[in-house]
């Protein structure tokens, strides 16, 4: 018996390994995707619509730091990538943005980006949700076993939202306000498979303490099985 919970155990730990591997390999992907997009960008014009959003900001008073992109080449960085999708015709990325005051630029940057995470952990949540719904009525799911599961996925924004790793940067940009505070504006992205990873890692305990099933299925759904 100890050695079938020590195979089970071993077999847990070498999947863990695999899947974070996979989401550190997707991760490198992505993050040279931007930067070989960022590269090419530096010498062309930037859409209609990001030069025309950037003149609104910048009426606004926004700006950004010395050395960063203009605002009208992260927009445009920003729509390219809002607008990809995966081999199935589903959005790519999950984008997240959010806007904090702080006294000054570190912390109001600090506090956008932790903001924008938990922006992305509700969408995260609302897909997951989603998926919930659908198996019910698929019969993949009874509705107790549905009632549970979104009880779980409500009450883990946070979890979620600690669990999602590192995002794609995509516009910084913030402004002098009267008082002299400043407020920062950031958008960020994060691969949709990788928030579904994100999502079952950050469940997985709390599911586990209702019912191993329940963790399987969860892990059924997000995986289209």
């Amino acid at each position: 018996m100890k050695a079938r919970l020590s195979i089970l155990v071993l077999a847990g730990m070498l999947m863990a390994t695999v899947a974070s591997a996979q989401n550190t390999r997707e991760e490198v992907r992505d993050r040279k995707a931007v930067e070989k997009y960022t590269r090419e960008q530096l010498n062309q014009k930037a859409s209609k619509d990001a030069r025309k959003d950037a003149k609104g900001y910048e009426k606004e008073g926004w700006t950004v730091t010395p050395g960063a992109l203009p605002i009208e080449k992260q927009l445009d960085k920003a729509y390219l990538m809002q607008y990809e999708t995966d081999d199935y015709g589903y959005p790519k990325y999950l984008m997240g943005e959010a806007m904090s005051i702080g006294e000054n630029y570190d912390a109001a940057k600090f506090q956008a980006q932790e903001l924008a995470k938990q922006n992305l952990a509700g969408q995260i949540q609302t897909e997951i949700t989603t998926l919930i719904d659908n198996s019910v009525a698929n019969k993949q799911l009874s509705e107790g076993e549905a009632a549970s599961l979104v009880e779980t996925v409500a009450a883990g924004k946070t979890l979620i939202s600690q669990s999602i790793g590192r995002t794609i940067p995509l516009v910084e940009m913030y402004r002098t306000l009267k008082n002299k505070n400043k407020e920062v504006l950031v958008r960020i992205a994060y691969n949709a498979e990788m928030a579904k990873e994100a999502a079952k890692n950050a469940l997985r305990g709390e599911l586990e303490k209702k019912s191993e099933d329940l963790h399987k299925k969860l892990e059924q759904i997000l995986s289209g099985k």
